[in-house]
């Protein structure tokens, strides 16, 4: 199919800065029942910068999305590769492009596959991969996937497809110790999952990226240089600090066997709490105020923390944000 036929997403924006996006969205294109310009006008409403498409299965179709990107609403496109193992994103591809789903744990093909989407410099997303249904349970290795969809919908849901996302942040922060130390570690993201009404940006993913452009956001994403936030009205700020130098979410810094300040700024949680968690589990915790804006330090050790990423939870227990982590050397 011609490139033609689709005008262009790569929406090309704004410089330097951090952008929210929701990279899990369905619309009357597969089983979702808000059509595109619907999709568009809420991610908007909700304060995001970019959405990515995913259908199931299928490429855009030609002439539904471009029209609706602009210098300041970026859209990539993707897909939810639907498998009888599991589901993942296929972030970044190019107009018309199908990742064939028919494959599953055993045959050997979902390396073949991977590898198409990250020759055209795309991204590999393992999605929801406690979902509680038959075939959202995503049994596939991590090894080849880029970043894993640790928050998928509210975070506590009944609604079908939503992922046990208690269970699969536990598994991805396990794992962090030993992916860190082969160099290969994955960071986490959160989406919405979008099919209804009133779900686009419930949760979404904040990245630091050089452009609003499809490359710079998906080498955010792949980076890490990123956080999750369960509405705008979640800001965060994770710095860590030492022997001068500072360091911010994704990011590598070398303490020197010095004394490393890690620092978080919340707002927009009443009465929350903001937990410290290292390679040794949750080291931290202190308590947000009333009016849910609030400032924490805590102090560590490179030989003490391979890494720190912080959890902002509600009072409830739900996640209201999560970072990626910071690499401690």
């Amino acid at each position: 199919m011609s490139s033609a036929s689709f005008p262009s997403t790569r929406a090309v924006g704004r410089g330097a800065a951090w952008y929210r996006g929701d990279c899990h969205v369905h619309s009357v294109h597969s089983d979702g029942e808000l059509t595109p310009e619907e999709v568009a006008a809420r991610a908007r409403a909700a304060g995001l910068d970019f959405i990515a498409t995913t259908e199931h299965n299928s490429a855009a179709a030609p002439g539904v999305w471009g029209h609706l990107a602009t210098e300041d609403f970026l859209i990539l496109l993707g897909e939810e590769v639907t498998t009888k193992s599991g589901h993942w994103l296929a972030l970044g591809l190019d107009p018309g492009e199908v990742v064939d789903g028919n494959h599953r744990v055993g045959d050997g093909l979902v390396d073949t596959y991977l590898d198409q989407v990250h020759r055209g410099g795309g991204l590999c997303v393992a999605a929801h991969p406690h979902a509680p249904y038959p075939s959202g349970d995503f049994m596939f290795p991590f090894l080849g996937f880029d970043v894993v969809e640790v928050w998928n919908g509210l975070w506590a849901s009944d609604r079908p497809w939503n992922a046990d996302n208690e269970t699969t942040l536990v598994e991805w922060g396990r794992s962090l110790s030993a992916d860190l130390r082969t160099g290969s570690w994955r960071p986490a993201m959160g989406n919405s999952d979008t099919h209804l009404e009133g779900q686009i940006g419930i949760p979404h993913t904040v990245v630091f990226a050089e452009e609003l452009s499809t490359e710079a956001v998906l080498a955010g994403l792949r980076a890490g240089r990123s956080w999750i936030a369960e509405s705008a009205g979640v800001d965060v700020s994770f710095t860590a600090e030492a022997d001068g130098c500072g360091a911010g979410v994704g990011e590598r810094l070398a303490a020197h066997g010095g004394p490393v300040a890690v620092r978080a700024a919340v707002r927009g949680v009443p009465e929350g709490t903001v937990s410290f968690n290292t390679d040794r589990g949750e080291v931290h915790r202190s308590p947000l105020p009333c009016d849910g804006a609030g400032a924490v330090q805590w102090d560590t050790t490179a030989e003490d923390s391979a890494f720190v990423r912080i959890e902002v939870r509600h009072p409830n227990g739900h996640v209201a944000a999560l970072t990626n982590p910071i690499i401690i050397t």
